[in-house]
């Protein structure tokens, strides 16, 4: 009798990668170079390979000395809250009509905020705010305006609209850490734009660490006097 022959599954440096496989190398050379890990020579060089690259553990070559290859997985973003767990009233309005408007620096994010640009700007930076709540939701609505949101690169981030002769463009984002702040952007562009996008190299942790050491440092003047 005869049985078909078995073979060990292929390993996962030896499959075939794929558009997305090489988009991901790409965004971690992008972000290298950035932060000034590779020179430009360096960066060409490597996206240049990595463009060319048939298998995953070819593409691993080119990101292997970089911290970016070693970052947790992300953890699933925790379910959206019931309806009525956010109170419907904002906790802040940001508007800009003919104008601009911004709200960034340390300042306390709440549960809700709402965003309106009419003929105007309006930017909501969230990289360096007080998250109190896990949960915050942005309204934003844009009426030939725009409006911009950007958050720690370090938290979950989620977008629900769309635009009407207009763009809604929210990037997805997932945190490693299933108890980090999540940020759901709901709107619409009306012959105008809403994006959402992380702020690179901004981190909760590493912010809430600067502004303590900035603390001690004027309470032991403070004391030292």
């Amino acid at each position: 009798m005869d049985f078909q022959k078995q073979t060990a599954p292929t390993p996962a440096t030896e499959l075939r990668a794929s558009d997305a496989d090489r988009d991901r190398v790409a965004d971690m050379l992008r972000e290298a170079l950035a932060e000034g890990r590779l020179t430009a020579d360096e960066h060409a060089e490597r996206v240049d390979g990595a463009l060319h690259a048939k298998t995953v553990g070819e593409l691993e070559v080119f990101i292997r000395d970089l911290p970016a290859a070693y970052r947790p997985p992300a953890a699933p973003a925790p379910p959206r809250p019931e309806p009525g767990a956010i109170p419907v009233a904002a906790d802040a309005n940001v508007v800009a009509v003919f104008s601009s408007a911004v709200r960034r620096g340390r300042w306390r994010a709440g549960r809700r905020l709402h965003a309106y640009a009419v003929f105007g700007t309006v930017e909501i930076d969230l990289s360096e705010a007080i998250f109190e709540y896990q949960h915050v939701v942005i309204k934003a609505v844009s009426v030939f305006g725009e409006v911009r949101i950007r958050v720690p690169e370090n938290i979950s981030l989620r977008g629900t609209g769309g635009g009407v002769l207009g763009k809604f463009e929210v990037s997805p984002l997932d945190s490693a850490d299933s108890a980090a702040p999540v940020v759901y952007v709901d709107g619409w562009a009306v012959l105008g734009a809403v994006e959402a996008r992380p702020r690179r190299g901004r981190t909760v942790s590493d912010i809430l660490e600067r502004v303590q050491d900035k603390v001690d440092r004027k309470l032991s003047r403070h004391l030292g006097r």
